[in-house]
């Protein structure tokens, strides 16, 4: 009941910036966290960035210092500002939420976007 659509992704140079956005759509939905989880070649996928409905953020180390996430709660949508990009980077990125219905009934899911790739050249 949830969609997720990404955008953003893309090719640039080491010490170069993208910015993705996520945007969360569905009926009588209440978004408690989003973010992005990333997957590299030959890694498993791992938490990168998230931001809960009341402003609260998570970053991994590798991440901190480099990566902003900000969100506009009314659209639902999150935007992740990577900057000082670095070939390590280099995964395909997928979007995340946390959601539940909006009058509680003890449901809660996540979803997932398609995904988006990032390439980071040295």
């Amino acid at each position: 009941q949830v969609q997720l659509v990404e955008s953003g992704g893309g090719l640039v140079q080491a010490g170069g910036s993208l910015r993705l956005s996520c945007a969360a759509s569905g009926d009588t939905i209440c978004i408690s966290a989003m973010g992005w989880y990333r997957q590299a070649p030959g890694k498993e996928r791992e938490p990168v960035v998230s931001i809960t409905s009341g402003g609260r953020t998570y970053y991994a180390d590798s991440v901190k210092g480099r990566f902003t996430i900000s969100r506009h709660n009314a659209k639902n949508t999150v935007y992740l500002q990577m900057d000082s990009l670095k070939p390590e980077d280099t995964a395909v990125y997928y979007c995340n939420a946390r959601w539940e219905y909006c009058v509680h009934n003890g449901y809660e899911s996540d979803s997932w976007g398609q995904g988006t790739q990032v390439t980071v050249s040295s």
